[in-house]
């Protein structure tokens, strides 16, 4: 028997079947093959299309199907992993009214400012543990305010994952911790925000019914059963973002342990076993899929927009016809400090690690005569790996020390010079696993559908499968100072 877990990333939709018994993948798909769009209608404008979202599910699960190794009417519940913090709205009828604001969009900003200051900011950090910023509500808000006819029509406001659960089951939830990412939640009442709800003017109706993360959402409907091979009725049985979800894959559940990732995003998130915030909301405290009423585990968490996005703009912009893996070959054969050229690696929106100041990526120091593509390439890893080390000490501020961090082998950490810088600039050991967000996802529905007693029976085999230690961080701290000294130039001017 088996469990199949859906990732709405940003750049596609990767699917995962777990065997039960063993706990591991036995065959992962994604779809499209070239990363999706996103859509810009304005500088600092982030939106994708729902619908493609799930065209894209369908035709990943159909791919997935067809490898087989497995028997797709053995699968017995399944999980949803999706991009944070984006805004989905349906009418009665369940249409999709328009694109979807995501995580990266910039233009509630001032929107999330105002509501922060009229509110007030100790009341907010104190209750919301975030400023509103340009989280989920605050993008809802935008669409009030400049879309009236068609805040009008919207029956329900959701998450990524919300929705995608909605085309499965045709039933609308949502959770604690979704709630939490889209600055909905009070925490010292454990209810929804009244004064979220009350200041932008929502009806408390746009909420979907909240349950258990860890539950059944909703039974797998016939036609879309039919239409993917499955069996009509298994449960939707657990959804979360996919940095509470990354942390989840990894075993990363008690007060703590960290976890990181470098995908379109790259985001280090700590779980804590208090109600902490940042004063300055430079990282954000959400609800981890752990917490309850009960016990209040949060996630910390640290995100820079321009990751995987940076070195996506780099390969097409220099090395389109190259693989990833052939630019990772390359980037290692140039040296520490890539000959002096330094990258800013944030030009993905507003960057909340900098106080949601936006100073555009930049390549900073070209020499004609002695950069070439290898130290491009290095430099673009390294300002990644700078960017991380920049927004960890700021986690530490609030109490983070991590001794060690769990990543998955996956994106810019299947670079040796990515991973390796990783670990030398931020002086932290990282312990890598083969899981990945589709995985999680599967492995938290089996959580959700009781197959699995709770986390720690689901996680009996987890082992890492590489651990890297420290070895040249004496070398890269001067290297470090200078990058800093660069981007507090950017951000002064």
């Amino acid at each position: 028997m088996y469990l199949l877990g859906i990732d709405i990333g940003t750049s596609s939709i990767k699917v995962s079947v777990v065997d039960i018994q063993t706990r591991k993948r036995i065959a992962t798909a994604q779809y499209p093959d070239q990363e999706v769009e996103i859509k810009s209608l304005h500088p600092g404008w982030a939106e994708q299309s729902p619908e493609d979202w799930w065209q894209n599910a369908i035709h990943a699960v159909l791919r997935l199907n067809a490898i087989g190794s497995f028997d797709p009417e053995q699968i017995k519940a399944i999980g949803i992993a999706y991009q944070m913090h984006g805004l989905v709205i349906v009418d009665q009828e369940q249409n999709v009214l328009r694109d979807s604001i995501i995580w990266c969009d910039s233009r509630a900003v001032e929107l999330g400012e105002e509501a922060f200051a009229e509110i007030g900011q100790d009341r907010c950090l104190h209750q919301l543990l975030n400023s509103p910023g340009n989280f989920t509500a605050s993008k809802l808000a935008w669409v009030k305010n400049n879309e009236p006819e068609i805040y009008k029509k919207i029956a329900k406001a959701m998450l990524p994952g919300d929705f995608i659960a909605m085309k499965l089951t045709g039933s609308i939830t949502t959770s604690i911790s979704a709630l939490s990412e889209g600055i909905f939640w009070d925490f010292s009442s454990d209810k929804l925000s009244k004064d979220i709800m009350g200041y932008y003017g929502f009806d408390q109706d746009l909420i979907p019914v909240i349950k258990p993360l860890f539950s059944v959402h909703g039974q797998l409907k016939a036609d879309i059963a039919e239409q993917l091979g499955l069996q009509e009725g298994i449960p939707v049985a657990y959804k979360s973002g996919d940095q509470p979800n990354n942390a989840l894959s990894l075993n990363v559940l008690r007060p703590g342990e960290v976890a990181a990732t470098a995908g379109t995003s790259g985001v280090i998130y700590g779980v804590s076993d208090a109600l902490i915030y940042d004063p300055e909301s430079r990282v954000n405290t959400f609800a981890h899929v752990t917490y309850s009423t009960t016990q209040k585990h949060t996630g910390v968490l640290l995100c820079i927009n321009g990751t995987g996005s940076m070195y996506r703009w780099a390969k097409h912009n220099f090395a389109p016809n190259l693989s990833y893996e052939a630019l990772n070959e390359l980037a290692a054969t140039a040296p520490i400090g890539s000959k002096g050229l330094k990258v800013l690696p944030f030009g993905n929106g507003a960057e909340r690690i900098l106080k949601n100041k936006y100073t555009g990526a930049q390549l900073l120091g070209i020499d004609l005569n002695l950069h070439g593509k290898p130290e491009i390439f290095r430099a673009v890893q390294e300002g990644i790996a700078f960017a991380f080390r920049y927004g960890l000490d700021i986690m530490r501020e609030s109490g983070m020390q991590p001794k060690v961090i769990r990543a998955g082998m996956a994106n810019l950490f299947l670079s040796e010079v990515f991973a390796q810088t990783f670990v030398d600039v931020t002086g932290v050991p990282v312990a890598l696993y083969e899981n990945d967000g589709s995985v999680g996802a599967a492995i938290g529905s089996g959580i959700g559908a009781g197959i699995f007693e709770d986390a720690e029976e689901a996680f009996i085999h987890h082992e890492p499968v590489r651990y890297l230690e420290p070895k040249n961080t004496a070398a890269y701290e001067p290297l470090y100072t200078e990058w800093k000294n660069l981007l507090n130039k950017a951000l002064s001017s």
